[in-house]
């Protein structure tokens, strides 16, 4: 009486048994592969979820430059106007589906334009930073005048001076202020001498005086 074969299979020429060690090491092993398969893809889903939520965002020129298919920018576009919670959310879920649609340069162009509104936003912030740091300094002592002239040599310094001799007056705590506790009034010139230097620094950007007026 001829035995019964036992049931299995070949993995690289070699039988496996059906329940055998070496069947178990690799269903073990392919199960893994299987649950970290999965986990990656929830991984890629969920980023390209907030990637998709990222774009209501971005500014209408850098959205402009996108090749997003019409249906994902009618979307994106329709999510901005969605007040309702649980509306928004299954909108939300859509563009999700619809970012996962996208190949790699799409995808790659949407982080890039992301990524060049926030650069510009830390930008515009540390603009406004050195301008106020100029405008005090300017106000506060006759150094920081001598060393921004040096910097910025066509600057109208008769203007300039005028406003700052105009911005130092204006912080001057009158009696009433005192005895209130009330902060010194910031006046027009104040502000002008902002405008004026914002206006150097973007046209001609910062000087390397900057660092020594701290």
């Amino acid at each position: 009486m001829s035995r019964k074969p036992k049931k299995g299979y070949f993995v690289r020429g070699q039988f496996v048994a059906e329940g055998s060690e070496m069947d178990l090491e690799l269903k073990a092993e392919l199960k893994g592969t299987d649950e970290a398969s999965r986990t990656d893809l929830k991984r890629e889903s969920t980023e390209l979820q907030k990637l998709g939520e990222a774009l209501l965002t971005l500014r209408a020129d850098l959205m402009q430059g996108l090749a997003l298919p019409e249906k994902l920018a009618d979307a994106v576009a329709e999510a901005k106007r969605i007040t309702n919670f649980e509306g928004k959310r299954r909108q939300m879920q859509y563009i999700g589906k619809l970012m996962r649609q996208l190949d790699d340069d799409t995808l790659q162009s949407a982080r890039d334009a992301l990524e060049v509104q926030q650069k510009g936003s830390a930008g515009d912030a540390l603009a406004l930073h050195q301008a106020e740091q100029w405008r005090d300094k300017l106000i506060a002592g006759d150094e920081a005048l001598e060393q921004w002239q040096r910097a910025y040599p066509g600057t109208d310094t008769q203007q300039l001076r005028a406003l700052i001799r105009q911005a130092r007056r204006d912080v001057q705590p009158d009696a009433e202020s005192v005895s209130k506790g009330l902060a010194p009034r910031q006046g027009r010139a104040y502000r002008e001498i902002f405008q004026l230097v914002r206006e150097q620094l973007d046209h001609e950007g910062p000087p390397s005086q900057l660092s020594r007026l701290t």
